[in-house]
């Protein structure tokens, strides 16, 4: 099978080389609530401004965009959450901790602390900023699930500005356009209601290269179905929730062992087939330069019905906290306001999760002053738009590097 033909052939781009005057350090660093996490400093001599890149999933260590914010005279740090590359038990409250531990590092070795959060990384940026620019009685106590979290007793120093690269709208927006609302059996990942198939041909799926083309009462009740099948999860996830809690509650008031093994047992939200945004295979949907496909390949009425997918397996908690579109904090245009800072946001014009009404919302909602919007030909994760041209990352770098040094000076 050639490469052209893997289903997610293209998905992601290769890191440049990193310049031979950088500087890494490993560091580990302790939470505000005592967990550990990690992070890579890469510097360059004189660097007075570092680039922080973070994912609540994902590990950015070698993201694309390091070797690129490097060659501009930026230092670069790259964090891990405490739930890097496992998201079953990731909560977005926690993920803010974590970040918080890698900003107060920051800010005694560099004059300027600038976030950059790309895909993913973005919703979490902006509810960092948001929570970082609130009183500390004003932050949030407890994740959606109920379980306190000390945001008010930790330290969130506010960052000089804010960089967003082809951020989504949240995992729980983005999940709930994704999320395939013909599933009549959660039970089952093969049962499907016709009426509801976005990959049926009598609602308007055409398979590649061709677009798809859906009527529009057809996009009003998909996206409705969406929204209900969410809610439906959202309620089996309280409930599990609920009795882990309720458990926890009568081991603290008599001790029992029993409630103790209840309180403990694992539970489980499994949600099949999640990669079914109609926008991936109707290309006149929110049009933009993107290719017919999803971000995991170009065939997602096949790639819908196996393993890889957004949000498949999680706690309740996991899933009311980042996957659940009606509980997340981690939603990007309610943070939008809480971000003060000077705000630069990269829309890359060929990006297959984050669409152009999803930019004109975010640069509408940021509550800065300074807010610079620059539209960047490439894909998602940084690729080119047509093989040839210079890559999405590095003409989104030549923008950043050059609206940060506009700002502030980069290195003596």
């Amino acid at each position: 099978m050639s490469t052209s033909e893997r289903l997610g052939a293209g998905r992601f781009v290769t890191a440049g080389a990193i310049p031979d005057t950088a500087i890494p350090s490993l560091h580990e660093l302790t939470t505000a609530d005592g967990a550990t996490v990690t992070g890579v400093l890469r510097t360059i001599p004189g660097a007075r401004t570092v680039v922080c890149l973070m994912h609540p999933r994902q590990d950015f260590t070698h993201h694309v965009m390091v070797p690129e914010l490097l060659s501009r005279g930026a230092a670069v740090w790259t964090q891990a959450t405490r739930s890097v590359n496992n998201d079953v038990r990731l909560l977005h409250e926690q993920a803010v901790l974590d970040m918080a531990a890698g900003q107060v590092f920051l800010r005694s070795r560099f004059d300027h602390v600038v976030t950059l959060g790309h895909s993913g990384g973005g919703p979490l940026s902006a509810l960092y900023h948001q929570q970082a620019g609130l009183l500390p009685a004003r932050r949030i106590a407890r994740t959606p699930a109920g379980r306190a979290v000390d945001l008010a007793g930790a330290e969130l120093p506010i960052p000089d500005a804010a960089v967003f690269m082809a951020p989504h709208v949240g995992q729980g927006a983005l999940l709930q356009r994704l999320i395939d609302p013909s599933v009549s059996d959660e039970g089952d990942p093969m049962s499907v209601d016709p009426d509801l198939d976005p990959y049926n041909p009598a609602n308007g799926f055409v398979k590649a290269p061709h677009s798809s083309a859906y009527a529009p009462e057809f996009v009003t009740r998909y996206r409705a179905a969406q929204r209900l099948r969410v809610e439906r999860i959202d309620a089996r996830a309280r409930e599990m929730a609920a009795d882990a809690a309720a458990a926890r509650r009568r081991f603290k008031a008599g001790g029992a062992t029993g409630d103790r093994r209840r309180a403990l047992a694992p539970r489980f939200v499994t949600v099949y087939r999640t990669d079914a945004d109609l926008r991936n295979v109707d290309l006149s949907l929110d049009p933009n330069e993107r290719p017919y496909g999803s971000l995991f390949g170009s065939r997602p009425d096949v790639i819908n019905y196996g393993l890889l997918g957004f949000g498949r397996h999680s706690t309740p908690e996991a899933w009311l906290s980042t996957w659940s579109a009606t509980s997340t904090n981690a939603d990007f245009l309610r943070c939008a306001p809480g971000v003060t800072a000077p705000t630069l946001l990269v829309e890359l014009t060929g990006d297959q999760a984050s669409y152009p009404r999803d930019a004109e919302a975010m640069v509408s909602g940021f509550g800065s002053a300074d807010v610079t919007h620059r539209r960047i030909r490439g894909l998602h994760f940084g690729g080119a738009l047509v093989p040839g041209e210079p890559t999405g990352s590095s003409l989104a770098a030549d923008s950043i590097g050059d609206w940060l040094a506009e700002r502030f000076p980069l290195a003596d």
